[in-house]
């Protein structure tokens, strides 16, 4: 079954303790945390402090996704502060083995995430060493972006890739009531979702047609 990822980023930030608590008793397998450094992408979003601050709200897994460009000065604070997973891109600017290696003594999950215009190939060598591959359907950094259908060909593609090992696909980008069959059936783990969820009254309705419709 499907897991649902709820995107902070589509949620009311005056309120965000509030949006947490919701968003875990209306059925969210984990929420998914966009950090952005106004350098790999053009936009500002959360610290270290605001993950820490809505930390004590739930117990779902915090996925923290760096969209920085340089992941290896954020990696020890976002994990003090409470994240499960970190996962950062192929594109950044970094030595992607010693990142992994970096996350790793921090007890931490590690993913990897590609840009739309960026080939599957760049994370075969590093399948072996990841739990969580996230596949961006839209350009970081901005949501309500409209979803890319090639990012249906990457999911198909790590799929086979990956085989026996145990790693996830994650996708994110616009993820709706139409994509997220899609991209169920082309072999997505885990679906990342924004104002699909967020914008709608009842979050655990948006939730359970993500995950079943």
């Amino acid at each position: 079954m499907v897991q649902i990822a709820p995107s902070l980023l589509a949620a009311d930030f005056s309120k965000l303790g509030t949006e947490v608590k919701k968003l875990t008793r209306a059925g969210a397998d984990a929420l998914h945390l966009d950090i952005m450094d106004g350098h790999f992408v053009p936009n500002l979003t959360f610290g270290p402090d605001v993950v820490r601050a809505v930390r004590s709200h739930s117990d779902i897994p915090f996925d923290v996704h760096l969209m920085v460009a340089y992941p290896d000065q954020f990696v020890e604070a976002f994990c003090q502060a409470g994240a499960d997973w970190i996962t950062f891109h192929v594109e950044a600017d970094t030595n992607i083995a010693e990142t992994i290696s970096l996350i790793r003594k921090q007890r931490r999950r590690v993913g990897l995430s590609l840009r739309p215009g960026t080939n599957v190939s760049r994370l075969i060598p590093f399948l072996p060493m990841i739990d969580l591959v996230l596949v961006m359907s839209v350009e970081p950094g901005f949501g309500g972006q409209t979803f890319q259908k090639q990012a249906l060909e990457k999911i198909a593609a790590l799929k086979e890739l990956i085989g026996k090992k145990s790693v996830r696909i994650s996708v994110d980008g616009g993820i709706n009531n139409v994509t997220a069959p899609a991209c169920r059936l082309a072999g997505a783990d885990i679906l990342v979702a924004g104002t699909a969820i967020l914008k709608q009254k009842n979050y655990a309705q948006a939730i359970e047609r993500l995950r079943y419709d």
